[in-house]
Order: structure tokens, then C-alpha cells, then sequence
């Protein structure tokens, strides 16, 4: 206590001017320490050291709090409540990878990359550079710093919105809050939580007699979603950042962009490396797989990622994932536990999907209950009965699955499970069908109730109209009371409507409706999404929309139209001609447009791409990017050309339409020119997207 009295004395004692001179040394000792101990890994000063220093610059800015900068180290101790999280849309669209389990599929990979380049650019590319890193087991973030200050960090969300969690962020030591450049950049990374701090977490929840967390995942995305950062700043988070979206002069190549990021301040990985060949890459895998768990993290796989910049770009994306990359997965773990029954769910489009409920047991870091049967033909195949003692399988965050059957461990007298011909939930007399053509059952009456709850559930859920405050027990508590019975009647509630409810008062009330509200805008992708066409999810709704562009256009699409598209085969092309035939759909269409306004303009740099352009402008023709354009950065003008129906490609060949060049264009504006290639500057491509 005296100690403290005398401290503040002497801060009294300082004047302004002192303060800030002191306050800047302070920072800069703050940050050049975390530096050396979280990027670097060669600590110069103990903890102790470390921690008085930040107490030291706590109390000058509390006695001056006008001195306190948005860069202070004093914010990682000091967040405000929230009260809600802000919902954020990123400036870079967000990509998840796409999965290979084994090195045959590795090894498709691989061919698949060659061809497609290839294809692309009219080269020979007999093999390819790629960076392999540790896939970390946490919750990706979006970074966002502009003039090397943090001033937002937001979840993936849906990879076009997510929320606001800068204040939580702040708190993590391994995160720059100034960085060694004064530069513009968006990166990515993976917050996660250390085993070491996971079990001292878990010791002090067991002492208070409250439930621990199964995993180090789930314990590191319950605290990012704490509204008080001193609770998020007590849980010692950290970070590594393995990816630049968006920078002034992007490296040409992922291990360059590695390198970037660490000369910026940024943690990242050190176990990364450069593989010449898809051998060596299976190599690094396998090394791995024994040495996964000598780390102070929970590690799921290597993501692999092809080295060189041009060929990331003419590979491009599909509707959710870059072609350029994958997760290999580690094998998955197993465990044995006991069928206690076999349920029959009905889906929102009516398909019936057999479910095994479980003896509790703990796989993979997670309690598994229940596990997907998939169709009446997997359960033959595993010949599944309850009672049986069965091998459950489950990789990350991949659905548990039943995999194999321990017979000698079957109770005598156990029957074949048959599927029955009726299933109550399916409404009218119960009857089911097996789809044409396919392995699965569906409900022969397509209104069931249970049907319209899920379809329900589905609209109003993230990848959809992504409506807060309307999960599943309140869409249920609506329903009952006869308040909604389809997507079109959420938009016609009022708040008088929802105070006579259970679960409501004025500020629930006021939250619901006015997520309502802020849904009525949706995207082209989320509408398709939502309308619960059978065999269409979030990929081919994304991949109609980009084809497409308007809603009429996907509506008025013949069969044949259809199945050209590459990703959309036979019976997805028939699902959705016959949706949007079916006279009860149309109906409920025109009454859902009649609420809602598809929004099919983007925001880019604070301008928009003209309504009077034509969308379909770049349809169908390859765009090359070379040079530094004044209006645009690179990866903006390359959405602009994909919103308008074109390709952008890495590199110029006999096949490219059109080359933009802009400012210090190099060797592809010569190929351009001795190919003959049409030549666009900046100026006549803004003039093509009408600005």
C-alpha cells in the first residue's frame, strides 16, 4: 500500500510533457519486448519484468487519459463492455478450404492444380511449389490495420459477415496493436488457446464446482464471444497470422507472404515449409502426424497451398473454397460406443435421414450423442442394429460417423433395422417414397409441419436471410402460436405481435423485429439458399447467382441451361426447374419479393458498380490484371470482373480477352502485345463498368 502511495506521489509529481515523453518509451519498450518474446520466441525480460511495465504506463495514462493512444498496450487490460457484437462485412470475401483425407486424394489434388493451370494459362506445368503449414485448431479472424494501426478484427462469419470483435482481440498479447510499418493491410489468422492455459482454465472451473469444456476450441470461441474483455484478457488467447488478404504490394508468393507478415510483427508459425513436389508434401504430412501433439496447441491437419501467386490467381475459387489449397486432415480418431436406437429425421425438403442415437462418448475433443446413419443402404452395408457396439469415427469438425460394427459384441436376439413405410412426422398419413434414382426416402406429403419448421430454421439461419434472434426455439414459440406458418409472415410481424408472448419484453421484442428489418436486403446467393430447393445448399446457390446474376434469369434457366453449368449435374438441374414450376412456390416467391429487395449492387471502395451496366459484360471472357491501378487494388477489380460474369486469370495466353494494365504494367502487357491481346487502361475499363 505504501509502495502504491508513493508511486502515485511521484506521478503527481510529473508534469505533462514528462508524462508523454515517458509514455512513448513506454510503448515502444512494451512492444519491442512482445516482439522478442511472441514473434521472435527469445524473451530478453521475465514475465514479472514485463508485466510492471505495463503497469507503469497504466497509471501514467489514467492520470493523463487524454495521452492514451488507439495503439496503447494499456487496451489489452481495459476493453469496454459490450453490448451486443456489431455485425461486420469484410472487405475480402473469406474462403474455408476443402478437405483431402489421404494421399491418393493429396495426389488429385496435385493433378487437378497441374490441369486446370494448364488449361488456364496454355503452359506445361509439370510440377508445382507449394508452402505447407500447420493447420491450428481455432477460430479464424479477419485483421484489418490502416496505417499499421488495428482497427478492426472480425470472425469469419459466413465469409461476407461477421462480427465485431476488436475489443476481445485487443486483449491478445500475440496481436499487434501497432505494427513495424505504417502500412494498409488486411491479414488472416487463428485465434486459439494453449493446452497449457486450457487446463489451468478447466482446473479453476472444477475448484468452483462448474462444468469444464471439452476442448481447447470450444473454451477459446466461448471467451471470443465474452461482452467483457477482462474476462477474454484473464483467458491468455493467442494468434498465429498465416495469410495476407489485401495489401498495397501483396508478395508473390505464400512463402514471401510468410515472411512479410513476421517483418511486419505478426506471430506466425514457424514450423511452416517449402515443398518442391506433392511427394515432399506427403512427407511433411506424415512427419507431423507423429509429432502433432508435442505441441503447446491442438493441431487437425497441414494446409497446403500452391507457392506462387499467379498460379493461386488463374486457379481462382469455387462457390466456397480456393481452388489453390487444402486441408489435409490427420486420420481420424476412433472410439467404441453402444447404438441405444435408430431415429428417423425429416429434413426441410422432406428427405428422411436415419440418425443413431448414442451412449455419450468423448471423440476428437468433442461429446458425440448422436451420428449420421446416412440411407437405408449404409445401414445394410453395416448390417446396424441397435444394441450393437459400433466403431464411431470423427475427424475435427467433420459429422461423427458409425464406421464399423463389433459383431462379437452383439446381444443376442437383435433384429435388422427396416425402414419403415410410414413416418409420423411426415405429415398426412405418414407415407414415404424412395426418390427416384437415389438412394434416399422422402415425405410423400411435401407440407408437413415438422417440414415447414425446418425450412423455417433454415431460412432464418446464417447461411440464408441470417437473421439474429430468430433461431430455432423462437421460430417454434411462433409457429405455436400461430403467429408465422411460412419465411413470407416474418416480415409482416409487429412488435405488439411479440409482447403477448412468453419469451418476449420490450427489448427482445425490439431486437427481433429489427433483425427482421435489417434482413430485408439479401444477396442473389442467400435468397437461393433460402428457398430450400432440394439438392441446392450454399455452393450451387453461389454458383446460380454468379451465372445468372438476376433472379428472373435463374427462374426462366431450361434443363439443358442447367446441367452446362460445370458443378451442377442431372438432378440438381431437375430440382431446380421444378421448384420454380411448382405453382404453390411460385405463389410463395411472389409473396416473399413483395417484403424483401434482392441487392444486387456491390460496394467497392466506397463506389458502386454502375446499375446501368450490363451485367453480363465480361461473361465468358478472361480478364488478365498487370500494374498498379489509381481507383482499384487488384483484388477489387477482380471482383468486379467475376460480379460481371468474367474470369480473371494469373497469366496472358492465346485464350486471354482482355489485359487491364495499369500503372509500371510489366512482361504481361508485352505478352498481350506480341499476342495481340485487346489492351484496356485504367481509364476504358472504368468507362466498360460505367464510371
Amino acid at each position: 500500500m505504501k509502495k502504491n502511495s508513493a508511486m502515485n506521489k511521484n506521478l503527481t509529481a510529473i508534469n505533462k510533457i514528462e508524462a508523454k515523453n515517458r509514455l512513448e518509451k513506454l510503448r515502444e519498450a512494451i512492444e519491442h519486448h512482445r516482439y522478442q518474446y511472441h514473434v521472435l520466441d527469445n524473451p530478453e525480460i521475465s514475465d514479472v519484468a514485463y508485466d510492471s511495465l505495463e503497469r507503469e504506463l497504466i497509471e501514467i495514462e489514467t492520470q493523463f487519459p487524454d495521452l492514451i493512444t488507439a495503439d496503447s498496450p494499456s487496451h489489452r487490460v481495459s476493453g469496454k463492455v459490450l453490448d451486443k457484437f456489431e455485425k461486420v462485412t469484410h472487405k475480402v470475401a473469406q474462403w474455408s478450404f476443402n478437405n483431402v483425407f489421404d494421399e491418393k486424394e493429396l495426389v488429385e489434388f496435385d493433378s487437378r492444380v497441374r490441369r486446370m493451370f494448364n488449361k488456364e494459362s496454355g503452359k506445361n506445368l509439370s510440377q508445382v511449389d507449394y508452402v505447407c503449414e500447420l493447420k491450428i485448431d481455432g477460430l479464424k479472424i479477419v485483421f484489418e490495420y490502416e496505417k499499421g494501426i488495428l482497427q478492426k478484427a472480425a470472425t469469419r462469419g459466413d465469409g461476407s459477415i461477421g462480427e465485431d470483435v476488436t475489443e476481445n482481440i485487443r486483449t491478445i498479447a500475440s496481436v499487434p496493436l501497432k505494427l513495424k510499418k505504417p502500412v494498409d493491410i488486411i491479414v488472416e489468422g487463428e485465434v486459439y488457446l494453449s493446452l497449457k492455459e486450457f487446463d489451468r482454465i478447466n482446473k479453476e472451473l472444477e475448484k468452483r464446482g462448474e462444468e469444464v469444456y471439452a476442448n481447447p476450441r470450444n473454451l477459446a470461441a466461448g471467451t471470443l464471444r465474452q461482452l467483457d474483455s477482462k474476462i477474454v484478457a484473464s483467458r491468455k488467447l493467442s494468434v498465429f497470422i498465416y495469410d495476407i488478404a489485401q495489401y498495397e504490394k501483396t508478395p508473390e508468393t505464400q512463402l514471401k507472404e510468410l515472411q512479410e507478415l513476421e517483418s511486419l510483427g505478426f506471430t506466425v508459425n514457424k514450423n511452416y515449409k517449402l515443398c518442391q513436389n506433392i511427394n515432399e508434401v506427403a512427407q511433411y504430412w506424415q512427419i507431423w502426424d507423429k509429432k502433432k501433439h508435442q505441441q503447446n496447441y491442438q493441431i487437425d491437419g497441414v494446409v497446403i497451398k500452391v507457392n506462387e501467386n499467379e498460379i493461386q490467381e488463374a486457379l481462382g475459387y469455387t462457390g466456397k473454397a480456393p481452388r489453390f489449397a487444402v486441408a489435409f486432415k490427420f486420420p481420424a480418431e476412433q472410439v467404441t460406443t453402444v447404438i441405444e436406437d435408430i431415429v428417423l429425421q425429416v429434413g426441410r425438403t422432406g428427405v428422411i435421414t436415419p440418425v443413431a442415437h448414442l451412449k455419450p462418448v468423448l471423440v476428437a475433443g468433442s461429446n458425440v450423442s448422436r451420428a449420421t446413419l446416412h440411407n437405408e443402404d449404409e445401414i445394410k452395408r453395416l448390417d446396424v442394429r441397435v444394441g450393437d457396439t459400433v466403431i464411431l469415427q470423427k475427424a475435427g469438425d467433420v459429422i461423427p460417423q458409425v464406421v464399423k460394427v463389433l459383431l462379437e459384441l452383439r446381444p443376442a436376439k437383435t433384429k435388422p433395422y427396416v425402414f419403415p413405410k410410414k413416418v409420423s412426422e411426415c405429415g398426412g398419413d405418414g407415407s414415404i417414397e424412395r426418390i427416384p434414382g437415389q438412394v434416399a426416402y422422402r415425405c410423400v406429403d411435401k407440407n408437413s409441419v415438422i417440414m415447414q419448421r425446418r425450412k423455417l430454421y433454415y431460412f432464418a439461419s446464417k447461411g440464408a436471410f441470417d437473421i439474429d434472434h430468430c433461431g430455432p426455439k423462437i421460430i417454434d414459440l411462433l409457429m405455436d402460436n400461430n403467429l408465422v406458418t411460412n419465411a413470407v409472415d416474418l416480415f409482416t410481424l409487429k412488435k405488439g405481435d411479440l409482447l403477448t408472448l412468453p419469451r418476449f419484453a420490450e427489448k427482445s421484442a425490439d431486437n427481433l423485429i429489427e433483425a427482421i428489418e435489417g434482413a430485408r436486403k439479401v444477396s442473389l446467393a442467400r435468397l437461393i439458399t433460402a428457398l430450400s430447393i432440394d439438392n441446392v445448399g450454399e455452393e450451387t446457390a453461389v454458383l446460380l447467382a454468379e451465372t445468372f446474376k438476376k433472379l428472373e434469369k435463374v427462374q426462366s434457366a431450361n434443363y439443358d441451361e442447367l446441367n452446362k453449368i460445370n458443378g451442377i449435374g442431372e438432378v440438381v438441374a431437375q430440382s431446380i426447374v421444378a421448384w420454380f414450376k411448382n405453382a404453390e412456390n411460385k405463389k410463395f416467391l411472389e409473396a416473399l419479393l413483395k417484403e424483401i429487395e434482392i441487392e444486387n449492387k456491390k460496394v467497392l471502395s466506397g463506389n458502386l458498380i454502375s446499375s446501368n451496366v450490363d451485367n453480363n459484360i465480361f461473361n465468358g471472357k478472361t480478364v488478365v490484371l498487370t500494374g498498379t491501378m489509381e481507383k482499384y487494388d487488384r483484388d477489387q477489380a477482380k471482383e468486379i470482373i467475376r460480379e460481371l460474369g468474367g474470369n480473371v486469370s494469373g497469366s496472358v495466353s492465346a485464350k486471354t480477352d482482355f489485359v487491364v494494365a495499369g500503372e509500371s504494367a510489366g512482361s504481361k502487357l508485352d505478352k498481350a502485345t506480341e499476342l495481340g491481346v485487346k489492351i484496356l487502361t485504367e481509364s476504358e475499363f472504368l468507362k466498360m463498368i460505367g464510371l
